[in-house]
């Protein structure tokens, strides 16, 4: 059973989960199947204004090493064996490439991140058909993958509820009166009364579809101002993103951010050129002061958040914590928490 901590509510349910995002959703889950009852709220309609929503879905602890903490990474590669249990994924690796007039970013990348090997242009093309000619280079990441989060969210929201799991949106009560042992805030950066240091980071991204490009994996385009990330998802649809904006104005793309996204993705591939644009969208992801994630205790409340940039890689593996957390009855592990 969860924590009972307090006694001034009569539990009926072992874990109430606070936010039906990502984190939301894959904490709610992993506890029902370590034999908890859990319940999820969300204030919203429903979870389409998340950030979860309007993100890439890659799963690239090796890559993102390039800009994130050993812990980030220890993470995410931990999150890769969870995530099959979980949900649908697609296990077909990171393509990386750069213009073939900077040979030395590959290099660059190369130096800082691991699990990788060099592709030659026969190798590349071998990988993904659409780029023979076109790169000369690349380093392939084999154990990386990536999920499409618009489908992945609304399967485990099914897989919940079928599982018996109630998920209530446009819920109005107040956190302190649900009658649970442990109380779980995976609300992001609505969680700012009880995390104030959290920031918004804006992340950018457009949808496009195309007839004349096929991939089968993510594909980052290294650039020294402007580098690029491709997502395939399903019906020749692809996620292209990159942006990372200190903002708390999440709702919006700027122009100058609309340009540098298509005009990187053209210079990938030219025959995106003629893709059809489905939409612009932002999101806000929710961090620390140093970008880290972090697991607290408020009483009989634990707190995830900071999740930044990684809220898909990460979730399983932070949510694999609170779950014991909230089971042992025990203190986070200070590896996840910043400061």
């Amino acid at each position: 059973m969860a924590s009972t901590r307090t006694s001034f509510v009569h539990p009926t349910v072992d874990l109430a989960v606070l936010g039906a995002g990502v984190m939301g959703l894959v904490t709610a889950l992993t506890a029902r199947r370590a034999g908890l009852s859990v319940a999820v709220f969300d204030r919203a309609a429903d979870f389409t204004a998340g950030a979860g929503w309007r993100s890439g879905g890659m799963l690239a602890p090796e890559c993102e090493a390039e800009v994130s903490s050993p812990s980030v990474v220890a993470l995410g590669r931990r999150s890769m064996a969870l995530w099959p249990a979980l949900a649908d994924v697609a296990l077909n690796g990171t393509l990386v490439v750069a213009p073939p007039r900077d040979p030395a970013a590959l290099a660059r990348f190369a130096r800082v991140t691991a699990s990788h090997r060099a592709a030659d242009a026969a190798a590349v093309a071998d990988l993904e058909s659409a780029f023979e000619g076109r790169f000369r280079q690349g380093l392939f990441y084999p154990t990386e993958g990536h999920l499409d989060p618009r489908a992945t969210l609304t399967a485990l929201l099914a897989r919940l509820r079928d599982d018996g799991v109630p998920v209530t949106f446009a819920w109005t009560g107040t956190p302190e009166d649900l009658p649970a042992a442990t109380l779980v805030d995976a609300r992001g950066l609505g969680a700012r009364d009880r995390l104030p240091m959290l920031r918004g980071v804006k992340g950018e991204m457009a949808l496009i579809r195309s007839r004349d490009v096929t991939l089968t994996r993510p594909v980052r385009l290294l650039h020294h101002r402007h580098p690029l990330y491709v997502v395939p998802r399903a019906d020749g649809v692809f996620m292209i993103g990159a942006t990372t904006v200190e903002s708390d104005d999440g709702d919006t793309v700027s122009v100058r951010s609309a340009g540098e996204l298509l005009t990187q993705a053209y210079a990938l591939h030219p025959a995106f050129g003629e893709a059809d644009i489905l939409e612009f969208n932002a999101g806000l992801r929710p961090a620390m002061p140093d970008n880290e994630p972090v697991i607290r205790r408020f009483g009989r409340t634990l707190a995830v958040n900071g999740l930044y940039r990684h809220g898909w890689l990460l979730a399983p593996a932070l949510a694999e914590t609170v779950v014991a957390v909230a089971i042992h009855d025990t203190e986070p592990e200070a590896a996840c928490a910043s400061s």
